[in-house]
């Protein structure tokens, strides 16, 4: 290290990762300015205020509703697949977080064909059996069907994660004072993992305000709805960040809750590590049970919706051409949204030591719906435009927006694989490349990416994965005549023709389904790394 590099240093100056990250940052945060700044502008809003109560109303009940289900049943399967043995429960353990790779849209394109009053299911139903079901799916309880379906895996990841990490100390304590094996873990082990719990609903809820695509073919009115109807049909920005105002505060709130989950699981694995807890081998009526619950998560978040999709897609000849242009674009914009959000979420967390509040701001954007990522940066377009006409026309900037709303909002996303990446860098491996006269930059560069290298991939899996299921920010942001497939699939849906949005749909889970796998298994195996009585 240079003696001019040392002052620096000691005055507290900015390096080159100083200045990279806080350029990161920067980007991350335009949006949500603009989202702030237009909503602020004077005018009369274009929609009454008892519409933006009544679609805030809506959401809540949804994503109570979410929260309590995807809460439950994601509890109850990490419980039997962390500490029991049943019949499959090794498939199960990674197979039960597959529906990530399932669009929620998707879902409700079947099961408003399955579950509906002329439904497949219920036509069945009302003359075999001789009743009905009491559900319409074009209701605020149908929306929390599909999306608890689409979403629950958040809660079983993260709940699994703190079973498997838990100490057996507590639990041995329980059972040797007379509690019940049942009673042992709603006195114990689930309090242990409430902090697991709370941010795993916390990424539940924040993916239902941010849905579009299920919601608006289901006709719930939501915040994100609004925010859309605000642009597309009566054209205010205004109004449109008006709406997206109580999804900011939202978001802010679950994403305090989410890191204080975070923190709280961390925390508690750090203390458990003597002696895990034994899995129970479950026999008779007790293990297929078990086995035909996960099944039943299993088939109502993938197996059901899309078996439903490919039988109703194989009844017609798709558009070919249009198909395949819609999953080369698709492809594209995942792979270049993950590249760019990987870079700016690794430049990030490289200076994030020194800026760790301005960090956490950033990472507001994932509890964002992309919908309100796409209006915060109309402004910042339309002031481009007014200083250099013709700047934002054309396809190749129409493009770069769109890749900019998706980096903005999943840079929280990819940041957190890549924290956990680079703090496998000791200070010592740090102090022996600058001993040997590297910079900062260069450490960077030779020393702690190289390490973290993994873990970048695994962050530009989940961005992609992301991105191939983004709707709203691309319905508000992409050129004339751009379909992505989430595009294509939301268009054949709305005109009623359920079986030609069957095969983009299906594009989009086989596009997504490898890097899910991927990524359930790497958790799955460390999970078993820690617990190698398994």
């Amino acid at each position: 290290m240079s003696v001019s590099e040392a002052r620096r240093r000691k005055r507290g100056g900015l390096s080159p990762l100083h200045v990279l990250g806080w350029a990161a940052a920067i980007i991350a945060l335009l949006p949500l300015i603009g989202v702030v700044f237009a909503a602020l502008q004077p005018g009369r809003a274009d929609i009454a205020f008892k519409d933006v109560a009544r679609y805030a109303a809506t959401s809540c009940m949804v994503a109570l509703g979410v929260a309590v289900v995807t809460g439950l049943v994601g509890t109850l399967a990490a419980w039997l697949v962390a500490m029991h043995r049943f019949p499959l429960r090794g498939v199960f353990a990674w197979a039960l977080a597959l529906p990530l790779a399932v669009p929620a849209f998707a879902l409700a394109y079947s099961y408003s064909q399955i579950f509906d009053v002329g439904g497949l299911f219920r036509m069945w139903l009302r003359p075999t059996l001789g009743f009905d079901i009491p559900l319409q799916m074009r209701s605020v309880p149908g929306a929390v069907f599909v999306l608890s379906c689409a979403f629950y895996p958040y809660v079983y990841l993260a709940m699994r994660a703190a079973f498997v990490s838990q100490s057996v100390h507590p639990v041995e304590a329980a059972r040797m004072l007379g509690c019940t094996v049942g009673e042992a873990f709603r006195r114990t082990a689930l309090p242990l993992a409430r902090p697991a719990l709370a941010a795993g609903m916390a990424l539940a809820v924040m993916e239902t305000l941010a849905d579009y695509g299920a919601v608006q073919f289901l006709s719930v009115q939501t915040l994100t709805t609004g925010v859309v109807r605000a642009w597309s049909v009566y054209g205010s920005p205004a109004s449109a960040a008006r709406f997206a105002l109580p999804l900011l505060v939202t978001a802010a709130e679950l994403l305090a809750l989410e890191r204080w989950g975070r923190q709280g699981r961390r925390y508690e694995t750090t203390r458990g590590q003597q002696r895990n807890v034994e899995a129970v081998r479950l026999t008779g009526v007790k293990a297929w049970a078990a086995s035909l619950f996960c099944l039943l998560l299993q088939a109502l978040g993938l197996l059901l919706p899309m078996g439903y999709l490919l039988w109703r897609s194989l009844e017609i000849t798709p558009d070919w051409p249009r198909l395949m242009a819609a999953t080369a674009r698709t492809l594209g914009m995942g792979l270049s949204g993950a590249m760019v959000t990987v870079v700016l979420a690794t430049l990030l967390a490289l200076g994030a030591h020194r800026m760790p509040v301005m960090a956490r701001i950033a990472s507001l954007g994932y509890s964002t719906p992309g919908a309100v990522m796409a209006i915060g940066l109309l402004g910042p377009a339309a002031v481009l435009w007014t200083v250099a006409p013709g700047a934002v026309s054309g396809l190749g900037v129409g493009v770069a927006l769109l890749i900019y709303a998706y980096a903005a909002r999943l840079m929280a996303a990819a940041l957190e694989p890549v924290e956990a990446g680079l703090s496998k860098v000791t200070p010592a491996m740090t102090m022996a490349a600058r001993s040997l006269g590297r910079g900062e930059l260069a450490t960077a560069t030779s020393v702690r990416l190289p390490i973290a290298k993994g873990a970048l991939l695994t962050a530009g899996l989940i961005v992609f994965v992301d991105v191939l299921k983004e709707l709203p920010a691309t319905l508000i942001l992409r050129p004339f005549d751009f379909d992505t497939l989430a595009v294509l699939a939301s268009n054949y849906a709305l005109d009623e023709r359920l079986a030609q949005a069957g095969w983009p749909s299906l594009l989009i889970v086989a596009l997504a389904l490898p890097g899910v796998i991927w990524l359930t298994r790497q958790v799955t195996e460390t999970g078993r790394t820690r617990k190698p009585e398994e």
